[in-house]
């Protein structure tokens, strides 16, 4: 992994193939950001998996895209000085409903890479992909606990909803 980004804590991956450190934590997904802010965010089976493929589809029409779907946790420059935590919190809760949708078969983790397309939902579709780290399912539960103390709180991206 690169110096310049904080190395997660390590714990077993769920990913029989690909050993990836564990973030465990959303402040230290947040530190992460902090340090090398583009990363970005899929929610999928494993990167092994993904690897293989290196595409996703259009669940609407079938259609294959030319990269992998995934969603930024860059900092944008309107957020000004607002917390980092909360920036990830909300990047991670507007699709934590993947999961749901997908009875629990997919999970989030962060990766690098190069933007080649935009997808249906303007999401970025990557290609040259880097798996930085899995993102612990308990740091779903801080981010849903970060947005639920939020004066106004929102709920997550979902189309069914």
């Amino acid at each position: 992994m690169d110096e310049t980004v904080a190395a997660p804590t390590r714990r077993t991956a769920p990913d029989g193939v690909t050993e990836l450190p564990t973030v465990g934590s959303l402040e230290e997904l947040a530190d992460l950001v902090e340090r090398h802010g583009s990363l970005f965010v899929r929610w999928s089976r494993s990167p092994a998996e993904d690897m293989e493929e290196t595409r996703s589809v259009d669940h609407l029409t079938g259609i294959p895209l030319p990269g992998l779907s995934a969603n930024p946790l860059q900092i944008e420059s309107w957020w000004e000085d607002r917390p980092v935590r909360l920036w990830v919190a909300r990047r991670l809760y507007d699709y934590c409903h993947l999961r749901q949708e997908r009875d629990g078969d997919v999970r989030p983790w962060a990766l690098r890479g190069r933007e080649a397309a935009r997808g249906p939902d303007n999401e970025p579709l990557l290609c040259d992909v880097e798996p930085v780290c899995w993102i612990d399912l308990e740091v779903l539960d801080e981010a849903e606990e970060e947005v639920a103390r939020q004066r106004r709180p929102w709920g997550p991206m979902n189309r069914t909803a």
